[in-house]
């Protein structure tokens, strides 16, 4: 499939690197493709970013068939663009799709458009410390039908954005609330996949948690609310007396592109790593016997982020002192680093963006 290009002719004014706020300001152009039942995906096309027209009645606003990824592009001090591990996210799109009864997309055309994309928008990269373009490719259901069925066209768009810090605390550890009352999701519910009404029904115990003085809330899962799932929107892990313990996968929890990185370096360190149930009971006991060494949270925005407190049953379980734990730093110094071509990638996890400049 042959994928159209049509220039802007009114440039957007780049911000100031440090004047970057995570998910606020958008490039020039964006990525389309149709999707229509006995047709399948057609009309690729790259084109000035601009607002989408939509059918009032289309199945997105009224039975939430959409999907949507997120992952990031760095520009290299040698002015090479790296992504990390764009494959993995298109897989998962695709495992998302399946679950939301959405086409598959064919994950190597949808990578080729998302190359030509960031090549067009490269001077929209920024190159300051901490900072990348974040790429949200996203599907939604277009058609026009007020029945309960799945959808028989949709649009796959890419949009880009220049970002900072996710938090603006950076890697400084967060304090976090455990949740009680609310929950993020349930086994054999959309919480393997990536689609909006998770993160729709997570707002409301964010907003609690915020006007408590905390970040984000630890989630518990949704039969016994007993047994940690997430932290907000990323995957969690604990160190607990020299032992990296992360929840397993039980068809609830997001499977990260980080949270599986994380797994493998520490495996190459030679560092015990285990995936399985742990409960907040257990977690609660290994804090007060001296042995919760460290916490943090992982995903594609913040890459690692430290947790410094855990708010549960009105105690405040301060971790390591508050502090960035020793673990955590290396982590985030590591996968950043092989990130932004700073550090050697002996995995393979990095794919650079061979470029055919188009002059706009």
């Amino acid at each position: 499939m042959k994928i159209d290009v049509q220039l802007t002719t009114a440039r957007k004014q780049k911000p100031a690197s440090d004047q970057l706020v995570f998910g606020k300001t958008f490039t020039d152009h964006m990525f389309i493709m149709d999707y229509t039942a006995g047709t399948g995906w057609h009309d690729a096309r790259i084109v000035p970013y601009q607002p989408i027209t939509l059918d009032p009645a289309s199945t997105v606003f009224h039975y939430g068939q959409t999907v949507f990824e997120g992952l990031k592009a760095y520009m290299t001090k040698d002015e090479q663009i790296l992504l990390f591990r764009p494959e993995k996210n298109m897989q998962r799109m695709n495992r998302s799709n399946d679950r939301l009864c959405m086409p598959h997309i064919d994950e190597e055309f949808a990578l080729e458009g998302l190359k030509q994309l960031i090549t067009i928008e490269r001077d929209w990269i920024p190159t300051a410390e901490g900072t990348s373009l974040y790429i949200r490719p996203f599907i939604i259901a277009t058609e026009p039908y007020l029945g309960v069925s799945p959808s028989k066209r949709y649009q796959f768009i890419i949009i880009l954005s220049p970002v900072g810090a996710y938090y603006k605390e950076g890697i400084n550890p967060v304090k976090i609330a455990v949740e009680n009352q609310y929950v993020r999701a349930a086994v054999g519910g959309t919480g393997n996949a990536k689609t909006a009404g998770n993160y729709a029904g997570s707002l409301k115990a964010q907003e609690v948690a915020e006007a408590a003085g905390y970040s984000q809330v630890l989630w518990l899962d949704g039969k016994e609310k007993q047994y940690i799932e997430e932290v907000g929107s990323m995957n969690i892990f604990f160190k607990i007396n020299g032992e990296v313990v992360t929840p397993a996968l039980n068809g609830s929890i997001l499977e990260g592109v980080t949270r599986s990185s994380i797994i493998e370096l520490l495996q190459h360190w030679n560092i015990p790593v285990t995936e399985r149930r742990i409960s907040i009971e257990e977690l609660y006991q290994a804090y007060k016997e001296g042995l919760l060494e460290e916490a943090f949270g992982t995903g594609t925005a913040a890459v690692i982020s430290p947790v410094g407190e855990l708010f549960w049953n009105g105690e405040k379980l301060i971790i390591n002192d508050g502090k960035t734990g020793e673990l955590s730093t290396k982590l985030y110094d590591t996968l950043t680093g092989i990130q932004t071509g700073k550090v050697e990638d002996p995995f393979g996890w990095t794919v650079r963006v061979l470029e055919n400049r188009v002059s706009i």
